[in-house]
């Protein structure tokens, strides 16, 4: 009995969130306003980190700045405080060191407040094949593309779920929701953090923590330094994205609290067929769409020096 009326629940619920979900297609969702939140933004320094600043800032947020890189954190503090009258904080910050991330987050806490959008965003690719993959790279790439989002998290969620109230951001990657040749330790580390974000918004549905929101990006190739040498064959289907595009596209998922954005949209259809195709058919569509090359003329925007910024290191 308890069966056949879960099932009904069910049913309904499918029901009542797909006509929901038709609406919202002819009538968009409102977007929620973020005058005088909080936003911290790691890997801030430049790129993609510098633009979602500019633009968050030109909508009335205030923001703290995370990046290594303190001279181009300082030049995305100048900018972003040209957009309007906000409160602009700059920090220096190693997000792979875990002791650094929970001092920062402490003077954060004291200096400006409690954080209520946190975006993880900085990040690093070797582009190597795995045996051409340094150790110390490795180890680099899981612990800024997915251990710091770890410490961020237990650094800012506390006083999010106390007040019921936040947004978390996860800059994952297309990487991360599939396995790409030259790529083995940075989709390793994507996966990671896509996993890690979704089950902790699992968690906070499951405790009711209904007004702290959850996005989860996974962009295809960003068209910054770092891509010099990616190919993509059809750039109509997968196209080697703009930074200003995914920025905007950033932005507005979080003003209308989207779980999910993946860009470009086709990359929903890629994966939707990744679960239904067999093997040898999805690698004839992986080699097809130039996939499994992508990567062979990649030298991205390399450097002798291992002190490099996060965000002059950041792939997707």
């Amino acid at each position: 009995m308890n069966v056949i009326l879960d099932t009904g629940i069910l049913l309904g619920r499918f029901l009542y969130y797909l006509l929901e979900s038709v609406v919202y297609k002819i009538i968009p969702k409102g977007k929620k306003s973020i005058v005088g939140e909080i936003v911290l933004i790691t890997g801030a320094g430049s790129g993609l980190g510098r633009l979602m600043a500019i633009k968050f800032a030109s909508l009335g947020a205030n923001l703290v700045l995370w990046d290594i890189n303190q001279d181009g954190n300082m030049e995305t503090c100048r900018l972003a405080k040209e957009k309007g009258d906000v409160k602009v904080f700059a920090y220096k910050c190693d997000c792979s060191n875990r002791q650094e991330v929970y001092r920062v987050a402490d003077e954060v806490k004291k200096e400006v407040g409690d954080v209520t959008i946190l975006i993880n965003n900085a990040g690093v690719v070797t582009g190597e094949q795995f045996l051409n993959t340094p150790d110390h790279m490795v180890e680099r790439s899981f612990l800024l593309n997915v251990l710091s989002h770890f410490w961020t998290y237990k650094a800012f969620l506390p006083a999010m779920i106390k007040a019921n109230h936040g947004h978390l951001v996860c800059i994952s990657s297309a990487a991360g929701v599939a396995g790409i040749n030259g790529l083995s330790d940075y989709c390793a580390s994507k996966f990671a953090a896509f996993g890690f974000a979704e089950s902790l918004y699992l968690e906070l549905k499951v405790q009711k923590k209904t007004k702290i929101k959850t996005t989860i990006v996974c962009p295809y190739f960003i068209k910054t330094g770092l891509f010099e040498g990616c190919t993509t064959k059809y750039p109509l289907l997968l196209p080697i994205l703009e930074p200003e595009y995914v920025a905007q596209k950033i932005v507005n998922a979080i003003l209308e609290e989207q779980v999910y954005l993946i860009m470009p949209k086709f990359l929903n259809v890629a994966l939707l067929l990744k679960q239904i195709l067999s093997t040898d058919m999805m690698i004839a569509l992986v080699e097809y769409l130039g996939v499994d090359t992508c990567m062979a003329s990649f030298r991205g925007r390399k450097k002798a020096d291992e002190g490099q910024t996060e965000t002059e290191r950041k792939h997707l």
